[in-house]
């Protein structure tokens, strides 16, 4: 989901107002936790404070409003644990939008709401947005100059941060995996590709566990192809020790073509990673786990079934 599908004015065009209120808090009982401790000093700094915003009319999603958040300076992570029966596992989900914003409850608390109910312990990331500024590349997803990215760099604190805390919050450190839409889909990739890199100075003890996911679902991803060199983004560097993944994605996807997933797919094939790929003719892009009649939309099951084949679930 890019920037081009959202209007970041309070009044559109046509005059109808946003409903637009300060800072995303999760529903009473969850409880955002900073990823990263007062005393780390970040670069990422807005052009304004966090907002909450949601498009009553218009980009409609199954016939639904949803909403999206801007300016994030401050990453948080919620964690949604499972009411009744837990399974052990963990997944952690990154929204997508573009770099730009995050559609946080259509690709976030209503992924949280399906894991939940499945035993499933859910993890939402807010990670730094917008990447703007003259040396941000849009289609890498970081830094023309230092190859450097924000939100990859939140994205391997916090499944440390789970992995660390796994004991307490009733999670299996061997079942963690990664899950993200669009440009998070992109992030799953970067994360799953270069989690054994050094991309910053640890802060604590949290930092000297593994950030490599057991396994990996990127959804409608863009940012994967590069379609300069027509191949994948040099930036996404698989290997064989890349997660098991599991890739969805339409063919009549306008956002980001489907060469993403093509892309990707093939590079992890030539490697030996376990992998499954499911294209569809009919879907576009963001559509999120809202069901309509197309086919795409009932991918959750087949998620589940992934996982089981996995050992994540119970079959």
């Amino acid at each position: 989901m890019r920037a081009a599908l959202v209007a970041f004015c309070v009044v559109d065009l046509c005059g109808r107002l946003s409903a637009q209120t300060s800072a995303w808090q999760p529903t009473p009982g969850h409880r955002q936790l900073p990823i990263w401790p007062t005393s780390v000093l970040h670069r990422h700094t807005p052009a304004g404070p966090e907002t909450k915003t949601t498009r009553p009319d218009d980009h409609l999603v199954a016939d639904r409003p949803w909403t999206y958040i801007q300016n994030v300076s401050q990453p948080t992570l919620t964690v949604y644990s499972p009411p009744e029966h837990n399974t052990g596992a963990a997944v952690i989900v990154f929204p997508g939008g573009g770099y730009q914003i995050l559609a946080i409850d259509l690709e976030g608390t209503e992924v949280c709401d399906w894991l939940t109910a499945r035993g499933i312990t859910c993890v939402l990331l807010k990670y730094r947005v917008p990447n703007v500024g003259p040396t941000w590349d849009q289609q890498c997803g970081c830094d023309r100059d230092t190859k450097s990215s924000a939100p990859l760099e939140d994205a391997v604190r916090t499944i440390r941060l789970v992995r660390y805390h796994a004991v307490e919050w009733h999670i299996d450190p061997h079942k963690i995996g990664v899950l993200g839409f669009s440009a998070g889909g992109h992030l799953v990739a970067a994360l799953s590709t270069n989690y054994d890199r050094r991309l910053y100075a640890s802060v604590d003890t949290a930092d000297v566990v593994s950030a490599r996911p057991d396994f990996a679902v990127l959804v409608y991803p863009g940012h994967l192809y590069d379609p300069a060199r027509r191949a994948l983004n040099p930036q996404i560097r698989v290997k064989h020790e890349t997660p098991p993944t599991f890739i969805l994605q339409a063919q009549n996807d306008s956002v980001d073509t489907v060469r993403n997933s093509l892309a990707y797919y093939e590079a992890l094939r030539d490697v030996g990673v376990p992998a499954e790929l499911h294209l569809y003719a009919e879907g576009g892009h963001a559509f999120g786990l809202r069901r309509t009649n197309l086919g795409i939309t009932a991918w959750p099951g087949l998620v589940e079934d992934w996982l089981a084949t996995l050992g994540m679930l119970a079959r």
